[in-house]
């Protein structure tokens, strides 16, 4: 077994184990970065939402709130899809990212040899073997996340067109007595209506039939620039794994070993820096694939990134880059350091499996 397989088999194991754990936190954490809330003075000098007048709780709060409405199924809307879209874009990703870092020591190997360097990969190319593994992930998966992000937002959105139609009956009520005679019979239908059933295919086919085959890369651009949070994060992770193996190195009398804990850790900061530097591209990206249902006020449709960013700005400010962002740094510093210590776990299995296999192997050959 090739190490590029090893390492895409552990990282898909690991990023499965990652994401079973840490779900719930990210389908608050997108349901957080698609809420809108437009500032005052902009929408008839009213602070107002996508979801009604009012402002959404802290985490735990919504947490508790979707399990009420919405069951313990609520949480998990879009697993499956998820779990899929994780063994296929942490394989893809950690297979072609061994293949360029193999290339990368190779060439630091040579260079050494030929005088020029101490045979260390630098943080430059960490950054950009991190990149292009990147890069290939997201064109090859990005289908899959844009059906996962439409999935945890469903019910939301479902929600929010709940609400404006009680609005509008109550407006109506309001206006005509004929109306209001009838409005508890019409309010007690529209409670007693339940949700469609919202599955991949129907996802799926909701996103064909808004944009065509392009709305299955719908937020393409700011997804690419976020490769950037890997590249960070693996140049961060990369060289202090180095540093303290160097340090182990010279230990004559301590432990040699890195722990699993230690690469807990490792991950944990790296992801930590990666997360804080990229996460206002995060919003843009979970915006642009969640459905934008926002009733009449056509001003906060996006057409594209840029249209995106101008209307979040004058609309909500810069605070509404960073919508839900205690949530994301619990959940993917606690992902990424599950994930690096599995990973490297399964790196160890792995490579002592083939190296059993091989000795098989040579014996049977003798």
């Amino acid at each position: 077994m090739s190490s590029a397989v090893a390492n895409g088999l552990a990282g898909a194991g690991g990023g499965l184990i990652a994401q079973i754990l840490t779900y719930p936190l990210q389908t608050v954490n997108t349901r957080q970065q698609t809420e809108r809330i437009v500032k005052k003075g902009l929408d008839g000098g009213h602070e107002t939402s996508s979801s009604g007048n009012r402002r959404p709780g802290g985490t735990l709060v919504q947490m508790i709130q979707v399990i009420k409405t919405e069951g313990w199924g609520g949480l998990y809307s879009g697993l499956k899809p998820s779990l899929f879209g994780t063994i296929a874009s942490q394989g893809v990703y950690y297979y072609f990212y061994q293949v360029f870092k193999n290339k990368a020591e190779s060439i630091a190997t040579a260079r050494k040899v030929k005088g020029l360097g101490d045979g260390n990969v630098g943080m430059i190319s960490w950054l950009a073997v991190a990149a292009m593994a990147g890069s290939l992930n997201v064109l090859l998966t990005i289908p899959m996340w844009v059906l996962v992000t439409r999935m945890q937002t469903q019910t939301q959105a479902e929600r929010n067109i709940m609400e404006r139609k009680r609005d509008a009956l109550l407006r109506e009520a309001s206006e005509n007595s004929a109306a209001a005679s009838t409005l508890p019979e019409k309010l007690a239908e529209l409670e007693s209506s339940k949700p469609k059933p919202y599955g991949t295919l129907q996802a799926a086919a909701e996103v064909y039939s808004e944009a065509g085959i392009r709305g299955f890369w719908k937020g393409i651009i700011p997804t690419l620039i976020m490769v950037c949070n890997p590249s960070i994060q693996f140049m961060i992770y990369e060289t202090s794994l180095r540093s303290l193996k160097e340090k182990r190195a010279t230990n004559k009398h301590g432990v040699k070993q890195i722990t699993a804990l230690e690469v807990f850790f490792l991950g944990a900061v790296a992801k930590l820096g990666a997360t804080v530097a990229t996460y206002p591209l995060l919003v843009v990206k979970s915006r642009l694939q969640a459905k934008q249902d926002i009733g009449s006020n056509v001003s906060l449709r996006y057409s594209g990134t840029l249209d995106a960013i101008v209307k979040m700005i004058r609309y909500e400010g810069i605070f509404g880059f960073y919508k839900g962002m205690s949530t994301k740094i619990v959940q993917s510093v606690f992902a990424a350091s599950v994930l690096f210590m599995v990973k490297e776990e399964l790196v160890k299995y792995f490579t002592i499996l083939a190296y059993k296999s091989r000795k098989i192997r040579l014996n049977a050959l003798r």
